[in-house]
């Protein structure tokens, strides 16, 4: 029997010693604000400690949406006080920085919107599976006068190209799971009736193998990975970026037309994006 662990915002579920499925479920939007972020930070811990896991699946259980961008309807000081994690970065770098070097697989499963921080986190992954009809990734933050704090200027242009990676970071615009996969972005989509069977095979087939060589072909593949100060110096940039003026006259335009509620502008956030500079 699956051994299910529920904290307030991700469920982790034990399917075996080996493989893990870390769930997010924050209705109804699957917005990250502090809780979730310090969830996170624990479930780093978890995952760097454990002597026999060997791949993680990150998941959700809320319909259209992945993972999403911050909450900005909290203080700002909510995440800005929080205490730096191992690595030295504050929490959501910290884990951003030490998922790709723990010695496990992760993998996303993405069905419904990957928006900011989704994206990011996908970034973090080893590997990205998506549906075809659900699935969409954005990095919108340029749209509203902000630079992304979870360091995809320092990931994009390695995995995409630095002109694709400038296309999507200056156009702040929705992507759909066959574009990024065209464009490098995520391993592969898949029909959406197709995707869970296809990652769990996968995620049981490389837990099958063994723990040491996963670890020590990861440490070798990562020889690519940006260092962890390019994202300290996105959040930097981030944090400094939301006290902006101009950006905070984006967002509460953004709330006032219906952003961090369910409904048209969180379905469609690129094209109500474009419309705020038209």
């Amino acid at each position: 029997m699956d051994a299910i662990t529920k904290t307030a915002q991700l469920q982790l579920t034990r399917h075996a010693p080996e493989y893990w499925r870390v769930t997010i479920n924050n209705p109804p939007l699957n917005v990250m604000g502090r809780p979730m972020v310090q969830e996170f930070e624990r479930l780093i811990e978890e995952i760097e400690s454990d002597p026999v896991l060997k791949v993680v699946v990150f998941d959700s259980t809320v319909e259209g949406f992945f993972l999403n961008h911050s909450d900005f309807t909290a203080p700002l000081e909510s995440l800005t006080s929080l205490p730096p994690g191992r690595s030295g970065l504050p929490p959501w770098p910290d884990f951003l920085v030490r998922l790709p070097r723990a010695p496990v697989v992760s993998i996303a499963l993405v069905r419904g919107r990957a928006t900011g921080n989704g994206s990011e986190l996908i970034l973090a992954c080893d590997m990205t599976f998506a549906s075809r009809e659900k699935a969409i990734i954005s990095q919108w933050e340029v749209g509203v006068g902000m630079v992304a704090g979870g360091g995809p200027m320092a990931r994009l242009p390695a995995l995409i190209g630095r002109n694709r990676a400038l296309q999507v970071l200056l156009s702040s615009d929705d992507f759909r799971a066959d574009q990024a996969e065209a464009f490098g972005y995520i391993n592969h989509s898949l029909p959406d009736a197709e995707l869970e069977a296809y990652v769990d095979r996968l995620a049981k087939r490389i837990a099958g193998f063994d723990k040491w060589a996963i670890g020590e072909t990861k440490r070798l593949v990562n020889t690519g990975l940006a260092p962890d100060v390019e994202l300290g110096a996105g959040w930097d940039s981030c944090i400094n970026s939301i006290g902006r003026a101009s950006t905070q006259r984006s967002i509460k335009a953004l709330i006032a037309e219906g952003f961090h509620a369910p409904g048209e502008v969180e379905d469609h956030l690129g094209q109500y994006i474009g419309d705020l500079n038209p």
